[in-house]
C-alpha cells in the first residue's frame, strides 16, 4: 500500500518578558503560587489591560524570522469559554487577524513547512493535582504573553517533526524570544496527524495528540499514531475523529474525547484594548536588527570554516555560544581549533560551574591567547589544559602565568638539535632497533629528549630532528 503521513503543529510558546501580556505582574517561572497576580489578570470587574510593547516586539521577531508577512493592523479579541484557569471568563488573543500569516520554517534538507499563521493571546492559569485528588489552581501563568504557531499539514514524518520542532525552538532561542523549555510549559505542543492511501485517495480522520513534555515524546506519539493509522488504513477503516493524549509510562496515546465539531466561543473584539497599527518602520527596523539565524550559521560554519556538521550545529543553535566562537576565531584565526576548544575544555568548565559564555569570568580574550600558546607551541596541550583550569575563574594573563613559571616551550632548533645529538649518541641500540622496525624505540628517544628538556622541549620539533638524523 502506497501511503503518505500528513502532519501539522500548534505550537504555543511563551514569550520571554520580564511582565505579563496586559499588567505589570512578573513573569516568572516557579514562583510561590499566586503571588504574580492583580486585579488585571485575575479579572477583577472594571481592571483595564495595557498591551506590553516588548511582547509586541518579540513575537514580530518571531514572524519575521519566519519569513511571515507581518499585518499593520492589529486587534486583540475574546475567545469566551469557562474553565476554572480562566479567571475572566475568556482569554485574550487574535481571532480573525493574526498578526503574522504565510511563512515557513527550513530544514536542514531544504524543505520548507509552511505556517499558516502565528497569533498573539495571553496564557491561562495552571491547574495542581494534591495527593487527596483535589484541583489546586496557581494564576501566576495567567496572562503571560503567548504566541501560538500554526503548520501547514506538510510534514511526512514523526522524524520531520521533531527536526520541525527542535529548529523552530532552537531559533526562538537564538532570537531571545523564549527559552522554550518544555518541561517548564514554555513550549507546548500538539500534534494533529492522519495517514492517506495515495492510490485510492482514502485518509484516516485526524487525530490530536496532546500532553507532550519533551521532543522526544512528540516524535515518540508521531510513531504509535503514525503505526495506528496504518493499521486503520489496512483493515478498511478511518478511525474516529479525536483528541488522544500521550502516556510516557506506556509508550502509547490513549483516547480522550471525539472531536465531533468545533467549539464555539463567541469571539468578539476586546473592547478594553484599542486597536493597534504597526508602523512599516517599526517592522523594518525589528527585521534590520534580527542576528544571522541558526540555520544559516551552521550552513556558513560548514561551508566558510569547514567544521563538520556536528560541530557546527552545536556552536549555530546556541546564540552564545555562536558570538563566542565569532568573536575568538577573530583573534585566533582557525576555526577548526576555535571551535574544538570551545567544546570541548572550555564546555567541560562551563557544565561543571552551571554557567554561560555570557556569565563566566574569562574574557575573549585571554581564552583566545591561551589557545593561540598552544596552537603555536609556546605551551603543550597538557599544560594549556591546566592553564584553561586556573584562569577559568581568575581571568589572568594566560602568557603572563606561563613566562612566570617557565611553562613556554623550547623551539630553538640550535638548542634542540644538541639535545638529539646526545640522546642519539647516548643510545646506539635504540638506533639499531628502529631501523629494525622496532617502532617503540623512536618514543624511548622522543621521551629521552623531552627529559633533557625538562619536558619544555617541542615535540614536533624534537620529532623531525630525530627522523632527520636517524634517516626515516
Amino acid at each position: 500500500m502506497n501511503t503518505q503521513t500528513i502532519i501539522g503543529l500548534e505550537i504555543h510558546v511563551e514569550l520571554d518578558t520580564k511582565t505579563k501580556m496586559f499588567c505589570s505582574c512578573k513573569n516568572e517561572f516557579g514562583a510561590v503560587p499566586n503571588t504574580n497576580v492583580c486585579p488585571v489578570c485575575l479579572g477583577h470587574p472594571g481592571a483595564l489591560p495595557v498591551m506590553n510593547a516588548g511582547a509586541v516586539d518579540l513575537a514580530v521577531a518571531a514572524g519575521l524570522a519566519f519569513n511571515c508577512d507581518i499585518r499593520n493592523d492589529q486587534k486583540m479579541d475574546r475567545k469566551k469559554y469557562f474553565y476554572p484557569d480562566l479567571t475572566k471568563g475568556y482569554q485574550i488573543t487574535q481571532f480573525d487577524k493574526p498578526y503574522a500569516t504565510e511563512g515557513y520554517v527550513e530544514l536542514a534538507s531544504g524543505k520548507k513547512v509552511g505556517l499558516i499563521e502565528i497569533h498573539m493571546e495571553e496564557d491561562t492559569g495552571k491547574s495542581n493535582h494534591d495527593e487527596e485528588g483535589r484541583a489546586l489552581m496557581d494564576y501566576n501563568r495567567a496572562g503571560v504573553p503567548l504566541i501560538e504557531i500554526v503548520t501547514k499539514p506538510e510534514m511526512n514524518s514523526p522524524e520531520e517533526a521533531r527536526e520541525f520542532v527542535e529548529t523552530l525552538a532552537s531559533t526562538l532561542r537564538f532570537l531571545g524570544v523564549s527559552d522554550c523549555i518544555m518541561a517548564n510549559g514554555s513550549m507546548r505542543v500538539d500534534v494533529n496527524i492522519n495517514v492517506k492511501d495515495l492510490d485510492t485517495g482514502n485518509k484516516t480522520n485526524i487525530a490530536e495528540i496532546k500532553n507532550m513534555n519533551s521532543i522526544k515524546a512528540i516524535e515518540n506519539a508521531l510513531v504509535f499514531e503514525q503505526d495506528r493509522h496504518l493499521k486503520l488504513l489496512e483493515s478498511g477503516e478511518r478511525g474516529t475523529k479525536e483528541t488522544r493524549r500521550w502516556d510516557d509510562e506506556k509508550l502509547e496515546t490513549i483516547h480522550m474525547r471525539k472531536k465531533e465539531a468545533g467549539n464555539d466561543y463567541r469571539f468578539s473584539i476586546d473592547g478594553d484594548i484599542p486597536e493597534i497599527y504597526l508602523e512599516d518602520f517599526y517592522i523594518k527596523n525589528i527585521g534590520n536588527n534580527l542576528p544571522e539565524l541558526p540555520l544559516a550559521n551552521q550552513r556558513r560554519y560548514i561551508d566558510e570554516y569547514k567544521l563538520s556538521d556536528y560541530d557546527a550545529n552545536l556552536l549555530a543553535n546556541d546564540r552564545e555560544m555562536a558570538t563566542l566562537f565569532e568573536e575568538t576565531n577573530i583573534i585566533v584565526d582557525n576555526p577548526k581549533i576555535t571551535a574544538n576548544w570551545i567544546l570541548t575544555e572550555l564546555s567541560r568548565r562551563l557544565n561543571e560551574t552551571e554557567q554561560t559564555p555570557s556569565t563566566m569570568n574569562l574574557s575573549v580574550e585571554n581564552f583566545a591567547k591561551l589557545i593561540n600558546l598552544a596552537k603555536d607551541d609556546k605551551v603543550n596541550n597538557n599544560v594549556a589544559k591546566k592553564l584553561l583550569r586556573e584562569i577559568y575563574e581568575s581571568n589572568e594573563d594566560p602568557e603572563k602565568i606561563a613566562e612566570d613559571r617557565n611553562l613556554l616551550q623550547i623551539s630553538d632548533s640550535g638548542f634542540l638539535e644538541e639535545v638529539v645529538d646526545e640522546v642519539l649518541a647516548e643510545n646506539p641500540d635504540s638506533i639499531t632497533d628502529i631501523k629494525n622496525g622496532k617502532d617503540r624505540a623512536f618514543g624511548f628517544l622522543v621521551g629521552q629528549a623531552m627529559k633533557k628538556t625538562k619536558g619544555k622541549g617541542n615535540p614536533q620539533e624534537i620529532n623531525a630532528l630525530l627522523k632527520e638524523k636517524i634517516g626515516e
